[in-house]
């Protein structure tokens, strides 16, 4: 399929310059930050478009106009997968019902999206950085467009259950190959800073428009046809990628042998699985905290334990015999680039479980329609949208410490107010406020925490940079969803021993979660204030 895709691409038929130049043979690249990172000695490329066309190239690089539309092509596919994680969160009991869907399962629609992304989002990084993130890029796109629209022919609940993991599966190529086109098309500056924003505010806000649209549409048309005109949408944004995107380097020689010697493919197995073993015990306890003491959990757990310190010593002795490492060690001894990584983590478990905690809040507390709650959730993808952009274009002329702090801060007291907030209260006393704070902090991390990490990688290893970004920022949201589901379970049935009524019930499951929510967002408060201190621009224009 990969050579089938990168053979395709419309080009004019008129050339202009002179005939291929013959292959070279690019030196070795290296850095003492990054020893035992990626090294492309001796690898002979060929541009597969040695001939640009007139509205091709500007300057050296892309029109401008050709670099706006490849990003909104690729934050395209990105905000329609991001868009059905919204959809789930309202349609999910209609959807179970209709499927027959086991109340055992009905987590798992959800947390096996994420599941499958965030554990192969470092390999697929690590694959593209060999063989080309277009070609990457285009079969995540096919895929995802395919099994979007498979969700919505689902007639079980089991079939479900396996199309939204593949589609994970899908995404997990689609984002880190996002980064490294991005990086490829855009100067480093404000036009990258732009780009990499648009990658960003994608997500939470098509999770967000995704709450909006179905409750909209769920009692009129049904949960399907939403599924079906996104996943319509993102096949046509595949069609236009085949044209739009740049074209990777053809490499010359055997394509299996370069991705067996440059690719760690035992660190990236260990992480993956790591995360996956881990994911997987925490979507088990979200039906019950008790479930920890099956044997079979805890034998689970203690592998992914495991599995981290076999992980950090594999690593180093990749950096220390100068061989390619999936991440290498000498990256998380950097104070700002650890950091960056945890506040990221934090800030989207918030967003994320946000939306889903207050939905549930309005709707099962307050007893406001599916329509109703989707539209008072909807004042946070606004402010979500305004700040991400406004992050991409101002953040070169600002001191990333300072802004971070300030949103870490204004962020905290979204849960802080919901936890507090009276089933009686009218939606503008507090939880209006709530909307509108719990953005912040996931908006403008995205932006930073991106540039942040992307400039921590070598310039051949983007594709990796994006991975590891997106496998933090993925991990919180599943994190961040199935930690507060734990946290409500377990007050929701302690208060029902005590012979309460099940709406008084709920209300305190919800309210121990958003102070959850508050107490790792106050973590998070912390790390920034000490890790991030020595933390410099980021985003500017190098010359």
């Amino acid at each position: 399929m990969l050579d089938l895709l990168s053979s395709v691409e419309i080009l004019p038929t008129k050339s202009h310059g002179p005939s291929p130049s013959p292959a070279v043979s690019l030196p070795s690249v290296s850095s003492p930050e990054h020893a035992g990172s990626r090294s492309i000695e001796n690898v002979q490329l060929v541009p597969e478009s040695p001939i640009p066309a007139p509205f091709d190239i500007e300057d050296g690089g892309p029109k401008q106009g050709r670099i706006v539309v490849i990003i909104a092509v690729l934050t395209g596919v990105n905000f329609l997968s991001s868009l059905t994680n919204g959809f789930i969160t309202i349609g999910l009991p209609r959807i179970s019902s209709e499927l027959s869907l086991p109340e055992h399962l009905m987590v798992w629609p959800s947390a096996v999206y994420y599941l499958t992304s965030s554990t192969c989002l470092l390999l697929a990084g690590s694959i593209a950085d060999v063989v080309g993130p277009r070609r990457i890029n285009l079969a995540g796109c096919l895929l995802t467009g395919i099994f979007i629209i498979a969700c919505g022919l689902a007639r079980t609940g089991i079939e479900f259950i396996m199309f939204r993991a593949m589609q994970g599966i899908a995404l997990s190529l689609c984002l880190p190959t996002s980064v490294a086109i991005v990086a490829k098309v855009a100067p480093s500056g404000r036009k990258r800073n732009i780009g990499f924003s648009c990658l960003g505010f994608v997500q939470p806000i098509g999770f967000s428009l995704g709450l909006v649209l179905e409750g909209a549409v769920l009692d009129i048309m049904g949960w399907r046809f939403l599924y079906y005109l996104s996943g319509g949408l993102s096949l046509a944004l595949f069609i236009t990628s085949l044209w739009i995107l740049p074209r990777d380097a053809m490499i010359i020689g055997s394509v299996f042998t370069k991705l067996k010697r440059e690719i760690d493919w035992l660190g990236a197995l260990m992480a993956s699985t790591c995360l996956v073993l881990f994911s997987y015990i925490l979507a088990t306890l979200t039906g019950a905290v008790s479930n920890i003491r099956q044997p079979t959990n805890i034998v689970l757990l203690l592998i992914s334990i495991g599995l981290v310190p076999a992980f950090i010593f594999w690593e180093a002795r990749r950096e220390r015999l100068n061989l390619p490492a999936l991440i290498p060690n000498s990256l998380w001894k950097n104070t700002v680039f650890t950091s960056v990584c945890l506040t990221v983590l934090f800030s989207n478990a918030l967003a994320n479980s946000m939306e889903v905690f207050c939905s549930l809040f309005f709707q099962e507390i307050q007893h406001t329609s599916a329509l109703g709650a989707s539209l008072r959730i909807l004042p946070s993808l606004i402010v979500g949208f305004i700040t991400q952009l406004s992050t991409g274009i101002l953040i070169h002329r600002l001191s990333p410490y300072h802004i971070i702090l300030l949103a870490l801060i204004l962020s905290a007291g979204s849960p802080l107010l919901m936890a507090v907030t009276s089933a009686q209260w009218p939606y503008w006393y507090a939880a209006f406020f709530a909307q509108l704070l719990a953005p912040l902090s996931c908006a403008i991390m995205f932006t930073i925490g991106l540039l942040a990490v992307s400039e921590g990688f070598p310039a051949h290893t983007q594709a990796l940079a994006g991975a590891v970004f997106s496998t933090v920022a993925q991990f919180g949201a599943s994190l961040g969803l199935t930690l507060l589901a734990m946290v409500a379970t377990s007050v929701t049935n302690s208060k029902g021993d005590q012979g309460k009524g099940r709406e008084e019930d709920l209300l305190a499951g919800y309210r121990a979660s958003f102070w959850a929510a508050f107490a790792y967002m106050g973590l998070a408060c912390v790390i920034g204030v000490f890790g991030l201190r020595r933390m410099g621009r980021v985003g500017v224009k190098k010359d």
